[in-house]
């Protein structure tokens, strides 16, 4: 018999992605509230694309950004997990959580409760030593929950995939030893 889950925490359960999630995620990533932080929103296709990226990463390292149900109504909300990062810089390849749910589910903890759940996974199951997160400066919402799940700042930075971008370019490092 297949668990449903990889983990759980209090509310949510962690899974790798199905087909069926493409709707909901593409909505998600359709919200301009949501992808105020981003450079853009995307498209359907985009989003696949993501999601198969996605399903992908797990298949070789057993981690990625989690497809997140709420249990207790088996809800798809978004995601909150784990990516390995290995664009250019002096801090990367490195592994980073990153979360982004639907606008129905902020501000009810959610995104606190699964970023600290996938800490735990990966010290417990994965065995990192340590998790960094980035965000556009901008991005004081972001900022305060990598605060809150016990991060540290490690530094402000120009991102070079968003160099152009003069609204989100200025980028917050965050770290924590595990």
């Amino acid at each position: 018999m297949e668990t449903k889950y990889l983990f759980t925490s209090e509310r949510l359960g962690f899974r790798n992605w199905k087909d069926e999630d493409l709707p909901p995620m593409a909505v998600i990533c359709a919200d301009k509230e949501v992808m105020e932080f981003f450079p853009k929103t995307l498209s359907i296709l985009e989003t696949k694309e993501f999601i198969d990226r996605m399903k992908l990463q797990f298949k070789k390292t057993g981690y990625c950004y989690f497809a997140v149900e709420e249990m207790k109504t088996e809800t798809f909300i978004g995601f909150i997990g784990l990516n390995y990062k290995d664009f250019k810089s002096d801090f990367t390849p490195c592994v980073d959580v990153g979360w982004r749910i639907s606008k129905n589910y902020w501000n009810k903890g959610y995104a606190t409760e699964g970023a600290k759940s996938c800490l735990e996974y990966a010290k417990n199951k994965l065995k990192l030593k340590k998790v960094f997160s980035i965000a556009p400066a901008i991005n004081i919402k972001s900022e305060k929950l990598m605060q809150k799940i016990g991060m540290q700042k490690e530094k402000e930075f120009i991102f070079d995939l968003l160099e152009d971008n003069d609204r989100l370019r200025n980028c917050v490092l965050y770290k924590i030893d595990l």
